[in-house]
């Protein structure tokens, strides 16, 4: 195994460029990019500092290998399919580890991120502590940074000595400096150039098999893949296992985006993860995440045969959640997993699916109690189990199943009231709260948001006495009071966005409101009530209305599948 040796500057002009050794492109196996700019920015205040930023691992090769490009210009939305190059004979450089350093070099010195180019404050150069930033590095519009931002591609292609770049770059600070900021320009400038001109910059481990294909095969290869990154916290298990379903289906990660890009476009958060441990429970090899099950035969060439069945099923699911039932956006699903056992009904049971009862009772329950929060790994395979067994979906046996792994379907009123603001259950209570809301244009920047009804700003001036000073000293109301369900309402984004209802106190915002509008909030109607100074018997007055409506939920005792009524709201889910 060769180690070449070369500068920062050096490798990123192998990125993409065929005229340089084949140059470096990326294999299917590789995942998305991930890095953040904040995780960018460190990257390049770690190259000035001269920490070490690894090994990278390179296999040459003349395979036919589906590759892509490096991203120069990021942005979020982009698809991996357009950066595709056709797969050829010629030599090629595949980077096996080091994509997210490599592509982070490549946008910082070559491209943009969101449309913002890499710049470094040329002034920086303090830290007070070891975990803190050095050397300032941002993106910025290019048209709006003055000095001491400096474009840092500018710099690093410079081809100018060390001294005059740093000489050109103090005259054109636009204002006078001092020696110390002149010394400190020439100081950095010398370090930047130093540290992306060395021939020490770093050094990579090549795989060649440009002379002896068999010398390192693809199957060989995606087992190095693994195994070099399956010792760090550098990629999850679905990566990993979505490598190898790579290395024998050509189009899986075409297939694969094209699915995600389907299933979220009405705002939801599906992942890869999801799709893959989907995969693994359909095709009836246990939700749990193992390697080796991707390696049994037969199982990946099983999932692309059957990937049309297989996502129709998912799409499927989503509908029906999204049509039929009280779940109007991602929000409202604090576990997507909740969802693999009815993905299973519908594609193994087609028939007992259209005619299924209680789907929303078990969503409904299984969601707002917590039941597959944590590893739900077990339960999930024990959901399964029960649907193949009974050959299609039923709620009663669901329920015996779920709680045969101790795991309760009951809401208790301690775990009711704490469903606040921030809390991962709240827009789950409120989209079965809010029915009347329109979600439709929610996903164009318009899903209704929690609020508080009297805000955090005004509590926060309230003051108690402190036992320790006797003084009005401590703020009365902390966190958990401002922060509580009953302090909270929903508001569409108009109404709490700019001149909307911001720190309004709820004796301003609630006087030119309908009945209708109280009504819809469970907002007391006693106006002596919204006054700031009654801020808690408005609570103690408004619970009492959130617990009539919710009696249903709250429940000790209910018949499965029995419809309760819920006020307005219609029928709610069946619930037990």
């Amino acid at each position: 195994m060769k180690t070449p040796k070369h500068s920062l500057r050096k490798i990123v002009s192998f990125l993409n460029n065929p005229d340089e050794d084949g140059g470096f492109w990326l294999p299917n196996i590789q995942r998305p990019f991930v890095w953040s700019e904040d995780q960018i920015c460190r990257l390049f205040d770690s190259i000035l500092r001269e920490y070490p930023i690894s090994t990278l691992l390179i296999w040459k090769t003349k395979a036919e290998v589906r590759h892509r490009k490096f991203i120069d210009n990021y942005r979020s939305k982009l698809r991996l399919s357009d950066f595709y190059v056709p797969e050829n004979g010629r030599k090629k450089c595949l980077v096996l580890d080091g994509q997210q350093r490599l592509q982070s070099l490549f946008i910082g010195l070559c491209g943009s991120y969101e449309g913002r180019e890499l710049f470094l404050d040329i002034l920086s150069g303090e830290v007070s502590a070891p975990d803190d930033v050095k050397f300032r590095f941002a993106f910025l519009d290019a048209g709006k940074a003055g000095f001491p931002w400096i474009r840092f591609k500018d710099l690093v292609f410079n081809t100018a000595d060390p001294l005059t770049a740093a000489e050109d770059l103090i005259a054109k600070a636009g204002r006078g400096l001092s020696p110390d900021e002149r010394r400190k320009i020439s100081r950095h400038v010398g370090i930047v150039f130093k540290t992306f001109h060395s021939d020490d910059g770093i050094s990579y481990q090549e795989l060649d098999s440009t002379e002896n294909a068999e010398l390192y095969t693809e199957d060989d290869v995606v087992e190095v893949f693994i195994r070099a990154n399956s010792g760090g916290t550098r990629l999850g298990k679905s990566d990993l296992l979505f490598s190898l379903l790579s290395s024998s289906w050509d189009r899986a990660d075409e297939q694969m985006e094209d699915l995600l890009s389907d299933l979220n476009r009405h705002g939801f958060a599906f992942t890869r993860d999801f799709v893959l441990k989907s995969c693994l429970t359909l095709l009836n090899q246990g939700a749990r995440y193992e390697v080796s099950k991707f390696r049994k035969p037969g199982v990946r060439e099983e999932i692309e045969t059957r990937w049309q069945d297989i996502t129709k099923a998912l799409k499927d699911v989503l509908d029906f959640v999204r049509g039929k039932t009280f779940i109007r956006c991602d929000k409202a699903l604090p576990s997507y997993l909740v969802l693999i056992p009815l993905v299973y009904s519908r594609y193994h049971f087609p028939d007992n699916w259209k005619a299924a009862q209680g789907i929303d009772s078990y969503l409904l329950r299984a969601l707002i109690s917590g039941a597959f929060s944590g590893t739900p790994d077990q339960l999930i395979d024990d959901c399964v189990g029960k649907i193949r067994e009974l050959k299609g979906f039923d709620l009663n046996h669901l329920f015996d199943a779920i709680r045969s792994k101790g795991r309760s379907l009951e809401l208790t009123e301690d775990r009711f009231w704490q469903m606040g603001y921030g809390s991962d259950s709240i827009h789950l209570l409120f989209n079965l709260w809010y029915r009347e809301f329109n979600y439709t244009p929610a996903y164009d920047n318009n899903l209704p948001q929690v609020d508080h009804i009297f805000p955090q700003s005004a509590l926060r001036k309230i003051k108690a006495v402190s036992p320790e000073t006797g003084r009005l000293s401590i703020v009365k109301y902390k966190q958990d009071s401002r922060d509580q369900l009953a302090n909270c309402m929903l508001l569409t984004q108009a109404e709490n966005g700019a001149g909307g209802k911001s720190d309004t106190l709820p004796e301003v915002w609630f006087a030119d409101k309908p009945e209708s509008y109280l009504d819809m909030h469970l907002v007391p109607k006693d106006k002596d009530l919204w006054k700031i100074d009654r801020f808690e018997d408005f609570i103690e007055e408004r619970k009492k209305l959130i617990r009539d409506k919710f009696s249903y939920l709250l429940a000790q005792k209910t018949q499965d599948n029995q419809i309760a009524q819920t006020g307005n709201d219609g029928p709610a889910p069946s619930i037990h």
